[in-house]
């Protein structure tokens, strides 16, 4: 939904929903984050256009704005609770009453913990390393951009390219980075359900483009349901470059999807999702092959344990989960098929966030 078509206020019902869901994730986050020292705080919105959110320590109440629930994902929404929850823990866990609210005892719990310690959603190291990460950015731009050219050879090289350098890139920058250089995103509408196209494509971002990947539970505040969104942590260089990669795969998809229709006489879209998926699988064994090469000589990406320490600490407990295939349906291997052809290149539209891009036109 456009920033411009958010209604100015939730009504009484949607706002009942978003209380009973933030008191929900409260309690799921006091377990994985306090071990449940935690007691349940008085909920509440607040009206306030300069606090997202707030922990009042005499009434035992816990604020978020409402303005919060209604522009931002439901992702900033839980980093700004896990923040008012630390200093709920600081008050009444740790006693601790002779620091300012953000003193070090503060901040050592949000970094044992894994929380934004100035809860906005995306940690400070982020935007400093903009000014590092810019030119390695820019090259992989310049790199995309030839690889649209209408010769097949050197679009594949040129992608090849782009992938080598932030290979390269971040082979080179594992040994010294912060942990503090990681932050996260979600990727894409949260959905009721993720079907399988969606699940090769995070598979794609966490084994070719140097993020983690995990799919997180959120809370639909517009529509007073429950979903499911792609969340991935990393450096901002490979959060720009995975969220990237996924508008464009999924724009991609779509686009052959329609073009397969179109030539085929197809007017259903029973096999529309069988299609998708088998896209991404012809993508994913693509990089496979490229991957290969890249061993070849010598360079090996094993994952960054910082990283992999990151994600641990936002998300203590996790599942694995299994699901089936529709390999045996034709239309996969249509799909498949689409997709050992698509060559990623330096797209010229926004993606599905609407927001600003890491290869602007």
């Amino acid at each position: 939904m456009n920033r411009s078509t958010v209604p100015q206020e939730l009504n009484a019902q949607l706002t009942a929903m978003a209380l009973r869901a933030l008191s929900n994730t409260y309690h799921n986050l006091n377990r994985s984050h306090f071990k449940a020292e935690l007691s349940r705080p008085i909920f509440g919105l607040s009206d306030s256009q300069t606090r997202l959110g707030q922990w009042i320590k005499q009434h035992r109440r816990l604020e978020l704005s409402s303005r919060l629930l209604l522009e931002h994902g439901w992702g900033t929404v839980v980093e700004v609770l896990k923040h008012e929850m630390a200093h709920q823990y600081v008050d009444e866990v740790l006693g601790c009453t002779d620091e300012s609210a953000h003193g070090s005892t503060f901040q050592r719990i949000c970094e044992q913990r894994g929380i934004d310690a100035r809860a906005v959603g995306m940690s400070e190291a982020l935007k400093r390393g903009e000014k590092k990460e810019g030119p390695v950015l820019e090259r992989v731009a310049r790199l995309l951009a030839l690889a649209r050219s209408s010769n097949q050879n050197e679009a594949q090289a040129a992608m090849n390219a782009a992938q080598r350098l932030m290979l390269k890139y971040n082979l080179t920058a594992m040994d010294t980075r912060e942990r503090s250089e990681f932050g996260f995103r979600h990727l894409g509408e949260p959905s009721g359900r993720i079907n399988e196209g969606q699940r090769v494509l995070a598979q794609i971002l966490a084994e070719h483009f140097f993020v983690d990947a995990i799919w997180v539970p959120v809370w639909r505040v517009l529509r007073g349901k429950r979903g499911t969104v792609l969340e991935v942590c990393g450096t901002r260089a490979n959060l720009e470059m995975a969220e990237y990669v996924h508008s464009f795969l999924t724009r991609t998809a779509d686009r052959l999807w329609r073009e397969h229709k179109r030539i085929n006489a197809i007017e259903s879209n029973r096999d529309r999702l069988a299609y998708l998926a088998g896209v991404m699988t012809g993508f994913y064994h693509k990089l496979n092959l490229q991957k290969h090469q890249h061993k070849q000589e010598g360079l090996i990406w094993i994952g960054d344990p910082a990283l992999r320490e990151y994600l641990r600490r936002r998300h203590p407990y996790t599942r694995c989960s299994y699901y089936g295939t529709s390999r045996s349906n034709p239309a996969h291997g249509h799909g498949r098929a689409a997709g050992e052809r698509i060559v990623l290149n330096r797209g010229l539209t926004k993606g599905n966030s609407g927001g600003p891009r890491l290869l602007p036109a």
